[in-house]
């Protein structure tokens, strides 16, 4: 998709105009200004794009404008206004008249924003509803959901409106979300990280029919995303936020060719694009402390041969179907390398890590773990295995327990695998894990809730290394960070395995951060490995038309 570089008339009236916008939040230890004297302009038909880290500024900005601010959040000066209309502090009423109608949103996480209970169908009903929207002359409202459904992007739609949200993809739920949010013709479509979740290939249809329904409805577009290629590739107009200001705006491309304000800098200089190359550690690998037992090893610490997994699902009808989701895999990951698997949602990259892992038991096939079949294994050799194999997840706020302080949730595997270890040896031990993931040793402390989402993947990266494993599993785990840090995780992940001799099995989808770490390439579809190879061969010389596929779809090519 080429970007939007088209430039509004200097005669149209301005949509949407926010000046010296400032908005506060009471908290138990005091006010925190979230944003301060931000300006920004949308005109009719325009997209903008606001960029920034978590903690930014830039969704409490778009919360402002339907009114739709935490309790305990308010705006404190400077107005907000919409064709001209002053909105900056409607009563409720008038908001409920205001979203949907005129202003609709799109949200990022689809699951929690649609109710599990109800089917889609119902769903839209309600917003067509809500919005008093009328219907043509003969048309039911079963039509209407149709017509929506299809317009969003979804085969079959009167099929697809009697489904429920499990049933739907992550890429379908976020195309219900889009009819849902188009349902009244508003003016005015705020998507907050509407594809942060979706494989790039997903994202590229998404935001392609996004685009598209915005033109046709004549109906501007606020993207909110941390993606800055994806910003510069779709936005013509780009704000960049940092700590509740604006610090730059203007045209995409100006930005991101001559970046003024340091943090856009930082921004630009950090984006993940395939023209980076792997990303050089700290410390030379030739130097670094690998423990002389994992250095007598064999030259592979995975090797998978011939690897099946089939399920049984419910078809139609309730008639069982199979699945193959992982077919005939075979590939190896070399000792003290990053192997990264890709693919899309369905391609067979999780079930590959899960049976690895020990979570999944493979159909048929082999996996030999530094050359022991794991599942000739006894229960004393799997528990072993277990300690020398870590996992990292992708959501850093669900892989840690709310209820537990850090020093508990880092000491924990401790205490089961070194049973003998004393208290003060576990707290040393924990306090030198947080200083090899960068955190100060009074993190311990604290508890997950008080960290950043960063914060709390490094926590999760200083378990992994708590029992001094050799192999770590990465199951998507930067893709929901914003990137400068996601930059600074990759660094530290890349310092850890060149002191340590780690290697790591990167299970993602952002081929743009495969190309900073990855130092081999499994390229998955619809469970087969389809391509494999060396990163520089993978992205320089790819052979299959799916690997040529992903890598236009990632966002901001040529331009990064």
């Amino acid at each position: 998709m080429e970007t939007n570089n088209s430039s509004s008339s200097a005669n149209t009236q301005p949509l949407l105009e926010i000046q010296d916008l400032d908005i506060e939040f009471k908290s138990t230890t005091g006010i925190v200004k979230a944003v301060r004297g931000a300006n920004i302009t949308i005109y009719p038909g325009q997209t903008v794009a606001i960029v920034g880290e978590s903690g930014s500024g830039k969704s409490t900005t778009a919360s402002a404008i339907n009114g739709l601010l935490p309790k305990n959040g308010r705006v404190t000066g400077g107005t907000i206004k919409f064709e001209g209309r002053d909105i900056t502090n409607l009563t409720e009423k008038q908001y409920l008249d205001l979203r949907g109608n005129l202003i609709g949103k799109i949200p990022q996480d689809p699951m929690s924003n649609l109710n599990p209970v109800w089917n889609i169908g119902y769903q839209v009903k309600e917003a067509l509803k809500a919005n008093n929207v009328a219907l043509e002359p003969g048309q039911s409202l079963n039509d209407k959901v149709a017509q929506l459904l299809s317009e969003a992007g979804l085969p079959d739609p009167a099929r697809r409106a009697k489904q429920y949200p499990h049933e739907f993809s992550g890429g379908m739920r976020q195309r219900a979300l889009i009819a849902i949010a188009l349902a009244a013709g508003p003016k005015l479509l705020i998507a907050d990280e509407p594809t942060s979740a979706l494989d790039v290939t997903v994202q590229r249809t998404i935001l392609d029919h996004l685009e598209t329904l915005s033109r046709e409805h004549n109906a501007a577009l606020l993207l909110i995303t941390h993606d800055l290629g994806l910003a510069a590739q779709r936005a013509e107009h780009l704000v960049v936020m940092h700590r509740g200001r604006v610090v730059e705006s203007g045209p995409s491309l100006e930005i991101l060719k001559n970046p003024q304000h340091p943090y856009t800098k930082r921004l630009v200089a950090a984006a993940p694009s395939l023209a980076s190359r792997r990303i050089e550690s700290s410390q030379e690998r030739a130097h670094g402390e690998v423990p002389e037992e994992q250095a007598k090893r064999g030259e592979n610490i995975i090797e998978i041969k011939n690897l099946n997994k089939i399920f049984d699902i419910r078809g139609a009808k309730g008639k069982a179907k199979k699945l193959h989701a992982v077919n005939d895999a075979s590939l190896n990951v070399r000792r003290g390398t990053t192997l990264a698997v890709v693919g899309e949602s369905g391609s067979g990259k999780s079930t590959l890590a899960n049976m690895v892992l020990g979570l999944l038991e493979p159909t048929s096939g082999t996996i030999l773990f530094d050359g022991a079949d794991t599942s000739k294994m006894s229960r004393k050799d799997r528990f072993e295995m277990r300690r020398r194999m870590q996992v990292v997840f992708q959501n850093p706020y669900g892989s840690l327990d709310p209820m537990y302080s850090i020093y508990r949730c880092i000491e924990e595997p401790l205490a089961v695998h070194q049973p003998k270890s004393t208290k003060a040896e576990r707290e040393a031990r924990v306090a030198e894990l947080l200083e090899r993931v960068a955190l100060p040793a009074s993190t311990m402390r604290r508890y997950p809730g008080e960290l950043s989402g960063g914060q709390r993947q490094r926590v999760a990266i200083a378990r992994a290394l708590a029992l001094q494993p050799e192999l770590i599993i990465l199951d998507e785990a930067v893709s929901a960070l914003d990137v400068l840090v996601q930059d600074q995780i990759l660094q530290i992940l890349n310092d850890l395995q060149a002191r340590y001799g780690l290697s790591y099995l990167f299970i993602t989808h952002d081929l743009a951060v495969v190309r900073q770490c990855a130092d081999d390439i499994v390229v998955m579809e619809s469970g087969k490995i389809v391509e494999q190879g060396s990163a520089d061969d993978i992205f320089e010389h790819p052979t299959q038309d799916y690997t040529k596929k992903l890598l236009d779809a990632v966002p901001g090519k040529g331009l990064l």
